[in-house]
């Protein structure tokens, strides 16, 4: 339900965001606020039902920085220095689940579950006050919004406006309330580029969500770990992300800047170049975590398998998040909030799925069904890739 929860609510708050009377600011410290607050009668609830309605609730409060954060870089960034700060943003966020067993493995089992949200609690309410007091409004199109208002209050000029305010002048605000909520499924229906990167991203995803319901049966069943030592098995992700994301800057800064610099910034297809290898380790990690998770093979094995398949399902959602902003400028939150929710849905229904998945068919049939779905996705990132830029042609939403 938390996963759920922040795959929802991006779809509210990240359209929010690219109005320019609102900007970024808001939705980022409310909702923050509430996720804060709710953590205090989440890890003192008696009711289970009370528990998972909690747990929603701060997923849906708790998202606007899984989505409009890669906005608020792109406003922030140039372009060629936009996918350093990407790829820590994805950091992040890929470590950020791998690294929550690893600290509730040893504390839960010393304390007790509840001691998890008091933990949480005591981590994000300083940077809750951090943001708050320091978090400048990135928004440009908010910006000279603001810079027009006070300007027209110096001067008495009411002719002074920024552009927003002349774009959207006869729009009421049902009109701006229907263009924000429907904008991140219209780009995903009507746009078969954008369709497609989210049900990809959705289904990588989703298989690394999966690994929460495959670790216990590899690690605790067959290998006899205790929770907090299957915890750190989840530091192959994280080792995983380290090797990914030196591997990205180096190739960005020694091949893609010197390229940008001398030609310029080319089809945004160019993006893509990494995922075009990277795709090919997600079923090949897959493979070899679930077909060496037995008594007889080390758990080190199987471990390999994992970091592979991060390094797959990194490099991608990295080329897809910094593709997707190129081709569609002007969309970029609702872009992020479609994405999110298409991969957090799917990664909920993961969770659930996945424990009758690895229980009828096994850890190594069933990982190699997941395997089997990504190479399947792999064909249609090439295609994407050398049919790119007919279908941005055909787009009523790319840049030309």
């Amino acid at each position: 339900m938390y996963v759920l929860g922040y795959g929802i609510g991006p779809l509210l708050f990240s359209p929010l965001s690219e109005i320019p009377i609102i900007g970024r600011n808001p939705p980022y410290i409310v909702s923050y606020a509430i996720f804060v607050l709710l953590l205090i009668p989440t890890a003192l609830v008696d009711n289970f039902a009370g528990l998972i309605v909690l747990r929603f609730l701060q997923g849906f409060f708790g998202s606007p920085c899984l989505a409009t954060g890669g906005a608020t870089l792109q406003d922030v960034y140039s372009l060629i220095k936009l996918p350093y700060v990407m790829s820590l943003w994805a950091f992040a966020a890929t470590c950020g689940p791998a690294i929550g067993p690893i600290i509730s493995g040893f504390s839960v089992a010393a304390e007790n579950w509840r001691w998890s949200l008091w933990e949480m609690l005591w981590m994000n309410a300083p940077i809750f006050l951090t943001l708050f007091i320091f978090l400048p409004e990135t928004s440009s199109a908010s910006i000279l919004l603001r810079r027009a208002q006070r300007l027209r209050t110096l001067t008495g000029n009411p002719n002074i406006k920024s552009q927003s305010e002349i774009d959207q002048a006869k729009m009421t605000i049902s009109d701006l309330t229907v263009e924000a909520l429907w904008r991140p499924f219209q780009l995903i229906l009507l746009d078969p580029s954008i369709a497609f990167n989210a049900v990809y991203v959705a289904i990588i995803y989703g298989i690394f969500y999966s690994f929460f319901e495959a670790f216990p049966l590899v690690y605790i069943s067959t290998y006899a770990f205790n929770p907090g030592e299957m915890g750190l098995t989840f530091l192959s992700v994280t080792v995983g992300v380290v090797l990914a994301t030196s591997w990205y800057w180096w190739y960005i800064y020694t091949i893609v800047e010197p390229d940008i610099r001398l030609h310029g910034l080319g089809s945004p297809e160019r993006r893509l170049i990494p995922a075009l290898y990277a795709t090919f380790l997600v079923p090949i990690g897959l493979f070899i975590f679930g077909w060496t998770a037995r008594s007889d093979v080390h758990w080190i094995a199987s471990c390999v398998g994992i970091v592979i398949t991060t390094i797959g399902i990194f490099l991608i959602i990295q080329c897809v998040f910094l593709y997707l902003p190129l081709v569609y400028p002007l969309y970029a939150a609702s872009l992020f909030a479609g994405n999110d929710f298409t991969r957090s849905a799917l990664a909920a229904g993961a969770i659930h799925f996945s424990y009758p998945l690895f229980h009828n068919l096994g850890v190594d049939r069933g990982v190699s069904l997941l395997g089997g779905l990504t190479v399947g996705c792999s064909f249609g990132l090439y295609a994407l890739f050398f049919l790119g830029e007919r279908l941005r042609a055909r787009s009523r939403f790319a840049a030309k």
